[in-house]
Parts: structure tokens; C-alpha cells; sequence
């Protein structure tokens, strides 16, 4: 699927553009937006190459790699990154993550991009089963996805290697049904 624009309220899910190098920088090359991430801060010249390699991957076919820009729509400004990749080990299944550059944190825009990704897996893509994973002490994460009806399911064990120490990663997932019952509940009210 080209392009991706999927938006709510405040935000809005885009395609990368070369024009975005800069803004995915102050995401990926900031030492506390990536403190909980799988990587260290990444420089001008590794963001450049993410942002290339996602437009490249943005044309293939099949497409496996949804990188997108989170945008949020009063300024357009891109105020973070978020990613859903087609798990080839899981039929109908993806992976998620997502981050936003520290001055957008506290504002809600973590739960709004979850769902943002969840609604495209779930109701564009038409798969069964999302998850991503967590630092352990990324607290702000947990309420996150928990508040995006992601049910936590475990542990994997050393899963991380970053700074030269091995680190856990807390599992977290939704399925198609639990998702479609979840956005009736909200359009209900409840």
C-alpha cells in the first residue's frame, strides 16, 4: 500500500520524504528520545540512510517495511518516527515501534501514534496480530500501549544488546479482534 496518510485529531501517519532527515535527527540522534530504543543516538549520516533505505522500501512489491513520519497536523511539523514490518515468521502478523522527539512527550501523542498504527495494521493491511517490545524501564511506554489496548505477554529474555549490555525486552500485543471490540467500545463511549 502507496502512500500511507492515515491521521486522527492531532497527528497523522506520512510517507518519509528526503526533506525529513533533520526532524527524524532530533528523534534518533537524541541521547533521551533513544534512551529506551535498541540503538545508541544515531548520527546525520546513519539518519540519512534510514530515511533513504525507508523510501526505497516504500516502493517495493510486496511492501514488508511501513517507515512513516508522525506529523503532527496543527503545524505540520514531523514530531516522530513510527514503523510496522510484516513479520515473514507470522502469517498476518507485524511488529511495531514508534518514537517522538522529547519536547512532543507528555502531550498524548504516544497513544494517538500506537493507535494510528494499530487502525493501518488492523483495518488497511488487515492483519491478525500486532506486538512490539520495551525497554523494562520504559515505564511511559508500558502505560502507552496499554492505554492503546495492547495486552503485555512476557519477556524475552537479553533480547537487547546496546552500550555493550545485554538488556530484556517486555513483549506487548493485540489482535484483530481485540482491537476491532476495543474501537466499538470507544465509539460507544465506553
Amino acid at each position: 500500500m502507496y502512500p500511507v496518510n492515515r491521521s486522527s485529531t492531532r497527528l497523522a501517519l506520512r510517507e518519509l520524504s528526503t526533506e525529513d532527515v533533520t526532524a527524524v535527527l532530533a528523534v534518533y540522534g537524541s541521547p533521551e528520545a533513544t534512551e529506551h530504543l535498541s540503538f545508541e543516538p544515531r548520527s546525520r549520516e546513519q539518519v540519512d540512510r534510514i530515511v533513504a533505505r525507508s523510501i526505497a522500501a516504500a516502493g517495493e512489491t510486496p511492501r514488508a517495511e511501513y517507515a512513516l513520519a508522525v506529523i503532527e497536523r496543527a503545524t505540520s511539523e514531523l514530531v516522530g518516527f513510527a514503523r510496522l514490518a510484516l513479520d515473514p515468521h507470522q502469517q498476518r502478523g507485524a511488529t511495531m515501534g514508534f518514537a517522538l522527539r522529547p519536547r512532543s512527550w507528555g502531550a498524548g501523542y504516544g497513544v494517538e501514534t500506537v493507535r494510528l498504527l494499530l487502525g493501518f495494521g488492523f483495518e488497511d493491511l488487515r492483519l491478525h496480530r500486532i506486538w512490539g517490545a520495551r525497554s523494562p524501564r520504559n515505564e511511559a511506554s508500558a502505560r502507552t500501549m496499554a492505554a492503546a489496548c495492547m495486552v503485555e505477554e512476557g519477556v524475552i529474555r537479553e533480547h537487547v544488546l546496546k552500550g555493550g549490555v545485554w538488556r530484556d525486552s517486555v513483549v506487548h500485543a493485540i489482535l484483530d479482534r481485540e482491537w476491532h471490540a476495543a474501537m466499538r467500545s470507544r465509539a460507544a463511549g465506553g
